[in-house]
């Protein structure tokens, strides 16, 4: 594996069987077993009813980009990747995720509000890696 130049997640108790499951190529979530509530990023409680029974499921990996903006700048460790797009998913599930779309072109004209996406994961690590978006369907 390449050298990361980028920060790393560092999971905690919390997050742990999330990033194990992107590990494994698996999103998931969290859905309170009290309310059904669905719960991103992972916690130990519901934030809408407060309930500790939490539990986790496989997610869909569908999405859709609800809204993105295009870093024109460099920043350290993005260095080769600039123009790149900072992009907050609806999850078909109902919960957003700040995350990167990958394989599009990263122009307005290429990235459509309400465009479908689904899940891919990129190996940053030995035992972390990030759960990216790209176009349904491959690369445009």
């Amino acid at each position: 594996m390449a050298e990361y130049r980028k920060p790393i997640p560092r999971p905690t108790p919390e997050t742990q069987e999330f990033w194990d499951a992107a590990h494994a190529g698996e999103l998931r979530l969290q859905r309170c077993d009290a309310c059904s509530h669905v719960i991103f990023p992972p916690r130990p409680f519901c934030p809408e009813c407060a309930s500790r029974n939490v539990s986790s499921f496989k997610a869909s990996g569908k999405a859709k980009l609800h809204s993105y903006v295009i870093n024109m700048r460099p920043a350290p460790g993005f260095e080769e990747e600039a123009p790149y797009a900072i992009a907050v998913v609806m999850l078909d599930e109902g919960v957003k995720m700040m995350t990167n779309i990958v394989d599009c072109e990263q122009t307005p004209e290429a990235l459509q509000l309400d465009m479908p996406l689904e899940v891919v994961f990129e190996p940053v690590s030995d035992t972390i890696s990030l759960p990216k978006f790209r176009p349904a369907g491959g690369a445009r």
